[in-house]
């Protein structure tokens, strides 16, 4: 398969990098990862790391193109979950590291995607989003019941509930695992922390990715745009991007 990659990760205006963010594979398959870490310091990023380390590794254990792509992304998210939890396994719970995290899966003209929290994949055709994840928040789940809308969303009390991350409790948190998205030429695919997406409408974000420029150029323009509309307290930014070629 013939595909353009590029990733990026900012401190932003906090004293550490929580994030992480990863391009592996080859013309067989990729995956895109973005990981945001949760736990305050070191600790956040210590969950971050870890989780990227499983993800990698399941990647790595298996053949390209994977034959079960699925149940790769189900099985792979869980032992990261596994391993973020053993991190934490002395600590109280309250302050045990915890992670979200959005993984996409590219081969065979297609895509496969999975995420836990709020980190997020966006699919773009055309400029426009044709689909993307949807958070496990308490304010996504107001949105879905009409309480609130998208607007009203970014200024609510508790934007930055997440209900669902990697660690924790030991027992395997919830996760959404997509169907088969096909691709076509000149498809975007995009996963990010908040950091990113926080400040950006879907229709925002659709509108970087200008042919005419790399990816490296557009998710830089793009990371650059984020950070200045939350200065000066402003999140890590982190991002994968692949554009599909044919």
């Amino acid at each position: 398969m013939r595909i353009e990659c590029a990733g990026i990760s900012l401190v932003g205006d906090r004293d550490d990098n929580q994030d992480r963010v990863a391009v592996i594979g080859d013309d067989r398959a990729t995956l895109l990862i973005s990981i945001d870490g949760m736990g305050g310091h070191s600790h956040g990023a210590r969950a971050a790391e870890c989780a990227l380390e499983a993800l990698s590794r399941c990647f790595a254990a298996n053949e390209a193109p994977l034959f079960d792509p699925l149940g790769f992304l189900h099985r792979s998210l869980g032992a990261a979950h596994a391993d973020v939890v053993a991190l934490g396994e002395i600590l109280p719970i309250e302050q045990r590291p915890r992670a979200t995290c959005a993984v996409c899966l590219v081969q065979d003209e297609s895509a496969y995607w999975a995420h836990i929290g709020d980190s997020r994949i966006y699919h773009i055709r055309d400029g426009a989003v044709i689909t993307r994840t949807r958070d496990h928040s308490h304010v996504e789940g107001l949105i879905r019941e009409g309480r609130i809308t998208p607007a009203e969303a970014k200024n609510h009390p508790l934007r930055n509930f997440v209900e669902c991350c990697l660690g924790g409790a030991a027992t395997l948190t919830e996760m959404t695992v997509s169907r088969r998205h096909a691709l076509l030429p000149g498809d975007i695919l995009l996963t990010c922390t908040d950091g990113i997406w926080s400040h950006l409408s879907d229709d925002e974000i659709a509108s970087y990715w200008d042919p005419a420029l790399t990816l490296e150029e557009a998710v830089t323009r793009l990371s650059a745009v984020a950070l200045s509309l939350s200065a000066p307290l402003s999140d890590n930014a982190s991002a994968t991007v692949l554009r599909w070629l044919g």
